[in-house]
């Protein structure tokens, strides 16, 4: 538990202005690593994908991935950057047991992808978030301390190391300072992040699974006392996992920050470590700048000079990004603002695409996911994203319903067999027998029963209140367990006691 003191965040709005920064980290999805032939495949068994290149061994040589190269361009021009027409790696000189070089293979001051910006929109107010670079490095292992409560290397008793991570294509995505956010600094964060995985997810140059780190992002914040003109000394909160974890380490620091200076405290620029459990930062290390690193050129690598044409050729091929299509399907679903946003706001706006695409009328599309499917993801504690059920598998259960082979009720019976992997909609209709009962001797047989079981209701119909059908249809149903098709059962009805 922190013992930090903390302000109330609407305190320290009253008397201090914050900036942000963000420095998101992005694990391509290439077949191989950055500098070398070891496969990059996730979950593999510990240090089985290494070799003398990516282990540093003496005599061994590095050679550049062209196709993580190509990737970080396309993430440069999707963000709107200027591509350099000759830039290099350089050595970053530190030494931590995750990096088994002793420096790490990286761009300085010549990055491949510079002064490019992404808007996002919080509340209905757009912000611009200045891009300074967009560079590619190689990522580092992976240190796993092994005892002690929080799984960190305080109090553990050993630590083990994983390099198959060691060597994977790695690219950083660093913006300039954000003023001006005021109170929306916590949205502005996780806006900014989300709009960056959804673009790099369009570009298909990475599965931006934040939850296996493949997607990482440092949060940079800082405070300084209202209409100051400098500001104030940042902390870095590191690897931060998740979107809901940006937005709760802003806000946390803010108050922390704001706590520290109303007490006369000096913030210390340091790096700090995120607690999910409890939604609080800590303390780490000390923040080195540029010179503690002792950059150099790289000798065992050419340099990079991006053809022209080629680059060329790379944004012609761009995928439509996600607010160009955000715009082109609100005008092609006649939708709101409103109803816009409520699919934003259950990350379901993929999802409903793909299940139009594959045939859904989008009203259709809509109505399954943002409810059937988005109050099970609540009750399971999961993204829409993780549910065990494809959008092509909600456009399948839609023809169902219809061309009238299920209702809505049997439908969702349809779903539990589908999340519980009986296969598709068609043949969970089949394996459970779910298909609705039309015209036949067996419903005929359900329809007499519930006029013999409630002659008081016959009688008030006869009598002319025919809304006490109703009762009758309701009868039917329970007594088909909800496979009757509604409507023919009230014209059965009708015909057996109206004549």
């Amino acid at each position: 538990m922190s013992s930090d003191r903390l302000l109330e965040f609407d305190d320290v709005l009253t008397r201090y202005e914050p900036v942000i920064g963000l420095e998101t980290h992005v694990e391509l999805g290439t077949a191989s690593k950055m500098f070398c032939g070891c496969a990059t495949t996730f979950g593999a068994e510990p240090n089985i994908q290494t070799c003398p290149v990516c282990l540093g061994l003496p005599g061994s040589l590095p050679v550049a991935n062209a196709a993580a190269i190509e990737a970080t361009i396309k993430i440069g021009l999707a963000l709107g950057c200027r591509i350099a027409t000759w830039c290099r790696f350089a050595r970053k000189n530190y030494f931590y047991p995750d990096i088994p070089k002793g420096f790490q293979t990286s761009q300085y001051d010549e990055p491949l992808c510079t002064a490019g910006h992404l808007d996002v929109e919080v509340d209905g107010e757009t912000y611009r978030v200045e891009i300074e670079r967009v560079h590619l490095e190689e990522d580092t292992g992976k240190n796993l301390h092994v005892g002690g409560a929080t799984g960190r290397i305080h109090g553990a008793d050993h630590s083990l190391v994983d390099y198959n991570r060691a060597g994977i294509p790695l690219v950083e995505i660093v913006t300039r300072p954000v003023p001006g956010v005021g109170a929306k600094a916590p949205e502005v964060a996780r806006a900014y992040v989300t709009e960056l995985r959804e673009i790099v997810q369009a570009l298909g140059v990475s599965d931006v699974r934040m939850e296996q780190g493949s997607l990482r992002c440092d949060v940079n914040i800082s405070l300084a006392p209202t209409g100051s003109l400098e500001w104030g000394t940042r902390t870095e909160t590191k690897n931060v996992n998740s979107l809901r974890s940006v937005e709760r380490s802003v806000r946390y620091e803010m108050r922390r920050q704001g706590a520290v200076l109303d007490d006369g405290g000096r913030i210390v620029q340091e790096t700090r470590h995120f607690h999910e459990d409890t939604g609080s930062t800590s303390s780490g290390r000390s923040k080195e700048e540029a010179t503690d690193y002792r950059y150099f050129p790289e000798p065992d690598l050419v340099p990079m000079a991006p053809d022209a044409t080629w680059v060329e050729e790379l944004t012609a091929g761009l995928p439509e990004l996600p607010a160009a299509r955000r715009v082109r399907l609100r005008e092609e679903w006649g939708l709101s603002d409103t109803e816009m946003a409520w699919l934003l706001n259950a990350n379901a706006l993929g999802l409903v695409a793909d299940t139009v695409a594959a045939g859904a009328p989008p009203a259709d599309a809509r109505k399954w996911w943002l409810g059937e499917l988005s109050r099970r993801a609540k009750d399971a504690g999961v993204e829409l994203t993780e549910l065990a059920v494809t959008p092509e598998q909600v456009a399948e259960l839609v023809a169902l319903v219809g061309e009238g082979t299920v209702n809505d009720q049997l439908a969702r019976q349809v779903l539990d067999g589908v999340l519980a992997g009986e296969g598709s909609p068609r043949q969970v209709v089949e394996g459970r027998g779910l298909a609705v009962m039309g015209d036949s001797d067996e419903l005929g047989a359900a329809v007499d029963a519930a006029i013999a079981g409630a002659p008081d209701v016959v009688e008030k119909v006869k009598g002319g209140k025919t809304a006490a059908l109703g009762a009758l249809v309701g009868a039917v149903m329970k007594e088909t367990r909800g496979k009757a098709d509604a409507a023919t059962v009230r014209r059965m009805l009708e015909e057996r006691v109206l004549g």
